[in-house]
């Protein structure tokens, strides 16, 4: 196999459906969730410790489970120099692309001048919908190998710049980037998306949150597996998997309550759809966003502006 092209894949699924397009190259699998809790810009022994302090108090993931599932690749990563082209596999949201930018930015830390391409999920000229990569046929998937956004030079500044600002601790420098023009189809979507994940200024619940309320305020939900199912699907552009969602949804559970055969907003989720009360302070936690506490900022929907308490 030829060891010159360097694959980082988005997850064990859609690396598995590429062994059987037998593509040449070396396959790394990138595990993480980024989009959630405190990050640093470099990946180094300090990121590995604050990330598993993370992952246990939140999600119980072991010490040993990170090492195997994420440190081992990021160190077959490292130790892996004989390539001289990265082809990277991430889908459109959220989620993807903050590991997709760390990795971006890993590899401008330790190979200098190696031409990155990028498989994104979109809607190519004979494709009927979009879908993810991971349930695109072989012939799709083919078919969007081929046609891979090459980037450049100015499309790596950005991503390694946007990577910086959000392990930083200060979003507001985040905004202006939303109107950049790159080879990054999805990218202003999800900086936007990360932006609204901040408590809104009159409800202190953010933008995903108000959305949950809506489903349950809109729709028939019978239990809470049907609620998790419905916060899955209409999520937008943020990609969280099934456990961070529960997670959500364990957040809100002020606001909703379980009756036979239904599940209905309490007084409390009227009074923050309506904006009528603001539950910051009742909702307030030491919750991170890559390098910003996400009770230290408020979203202004009116302006569309953060404002730094």
């Amino acid at each position: 196999m030829d060891k010159s092209t360097l694959h980082i894949v988005n997850g064990d699924s859609l690396a598995s459906q590429m062994n059987e397009l037998n593509l040449e190259g070396k396959v790394i699998i990138w595990r993480e969730l980024l989009c959630e809790g405190p990050t640093r810009k470099t990946i180094d022994a300090e990121f590995f410790s604050q990330r598993k302090k993370f992952l246990y108090e939140t999600y119980e993931i072991s010490d040993q489970h990170y090492e195997d599932r994420f440190i081992s690749e990021i160190e077959k990563l490292r130790d892996y120099n004989d390539y001289d082209k990265v082809v990277l596999w991430f889908e459109f949201d959220l989620f993807c692309h903050l590991n997709m930018l760390a990795a971006i930015n890993f590899i401008g830390e330790n190979k200098e001048n190696v031409p990155v391409s990028l498989v994104c999920s979109r809607k190519l000229k004979g494709e009927k919908e979009l879908k993810p990569l991971s349930q695109l046929s072989l012939k799709e998937l083919s078919n969007h190998f081929d046609n891979r956004i090459e980037l450049n030079e100015d499309d790596l500044e950005i991503a390694r710049l946007i990577w910086e600002l959000y392990c930083g601790n200060n979003p507001l420098k985040l905004k202006p980037l939303i109107k950049t023009k790159s080879n990054f189809e999805y990218l202003s979507s999800c900086i936007r998306a990360h932006v609204e994940r901040f408590p809104n200024t009159e409800t202190g619940i953010n933008s995903l949150e108000r959305n949950i309320l809506k489903l349950i305020q809109n729709q028939n939900i019978c239990n809470r597996n049907h609620l998790l199912g419905y916060s899955l699907e209409y999520q937008g552009y943020y990609g969280y998997s099934d456990h961070q969602m529960q997670r959500l949804l364990n957040k809100l559970e002020m606001f909703y309550e379980v009756q036979p055969n239904k599940i209905e907003l309490t007084e409390s989720g009227q009074q923050v759809l309506n904006a009528k009360k603001n539950f910051y302070r009742t909702l307030k936690n030491e919750e991170y966003f890559g390098g910003a506490k996400m009770y230290d900022f408020l979203y202004d929907s009116e302006s569309h502006r953060l404002l730094k308490l």
